[in-house]
């Protein structure tokens, strides 16, 4: 299913369940109802404001239906989020294959992983219209477990790219890092909610291993989707939009929607997300031997836009 990624961003709001609806409440003055929508509606909600209140109903009925609920900090990074334990009938198997999956199939899988997130973002770079060479090259110098961390070589050469020579990824910068802040965010809530639905346990990762870092999983697997994103900021950026505003959020959450190319035709990042986790979980337990990935080639919708140009 393909959920709506709702955000509340104004500290004056207050959140609460009313059958079967989220209701938005503004605390200021009389109280009054801002909007409501049907929770089974919602994919992911995040809450990106210091003074929002919400109740404890609420948030049990979005984790009885699977939908993440995000704690942003500052600069729009998120910090916490709330899942369900009761993801998947299959869950309790799924997860002992995960722990008891081999280092030479974890390494084997990330490889795959890392291939797919040059390959994308190789395809971000041809839509830019910047040279693809570089990132095409690397791609084939990727080795099982990625010991050469080509993944690291790949970022340096496609952020100067992309953005320019001049341009630092930075998580605690303004400007375009905001941006791409706000647009991981959105992808790790969509991620995360298909790796609960698919029965797998988000702290146990194929590469990431921070102790501190109870995503290790959302976060391998959302790796090859980051480009869409770093795309779409580029395209805002194009348009003139510098900072996160409502309108850059917008264009930002719509990412989900956006097709890419896959063995099954023009399929949506959310669902591309769905079929992703859901082949790891096969992999874990012997069903497959190898990940559902997008096809490389640049982003559909973006595509068509240069096309009209």
């Amino acid at each position: 299913m393909i959920g709506r990624i709702v955000e509340v961003a104004d500290d004056r709001r207050h959140l609460f369940l009313h059958r079967g609806f989220l209701v938005v409440q503004d605390t200021d003055g009389e109280r009054k109802e801002l909007g409501q929508i049907p929770l089974d509606d919602i994919g992911a909600l995040i809450a990106n404001a210091h003074g929002i209140s919400y109740t404890n109903n609420l948030l049990v009925a979005l984790a009885e239906r699977g939908a993440p609920f995000v704690l942003c900090s500052a600069n729009h990074n998120a910090v916490g989020m709330l899942l369900s334990i009761d993801g998947n009938y299959e869950q309790a198997h799924r997860i002992e294959a995960q722990i008891a999956a081999s280092l030479p199939a974890q390494k084997r899988l990330w490889a795959a992983i890392v291939k797919s997130k040059l390959e994308q973002q190789a395809a971000a770079l041809e839509a830019a219209g910047a040279p693809t060479a570089p990132l095409s090259a690397l791609t084939r110098k990727v080795r099982s477990g990625d010991p050469d961390n080509v993944e690291a070589q790949g970022a340096r050469r496609y952020w100067g790219l992309l953005f320019g020579d001049d341009f630092r990824r930075d998580r605690n910068a303004s400007g375009i890092n905001a941006m791409l802040n706000y647009g991981y965010t959105v992808l790790r809530s969509c991620m995360a909610r298909s790796v609960i639905a698919a029965g797998l346990h988000p702290s146990i990762g194929l590469h990431h291993s921070n102790d501190n870092n109870a995503m290790r999983l959302v976060d391998d697997l959302m790796e090859p989707f980051r480009p869409m994103c770093d795309l779409k900021v580029w395209q805002l950026r194009r348009g003139g939009e510098s900072e996160v505003t409502p309108q850059t959020k917008r264009a930002l959450v719509h990412t989900l929607y956006d097709d890419m190319q896959t063995d099954a035709g023009a399929t949506p990042v959310m669902v591309c997300t769905q079929r992703l986790a859901v082949s790891l979980a096969r992999v874990y337990v012997g069903d497959r031997d190898k990940l559902d990935l997008p096809l490389p080639g640049m982003p559909l919708a973006l595509a068509t836009a240069l096309q009209g140009e």
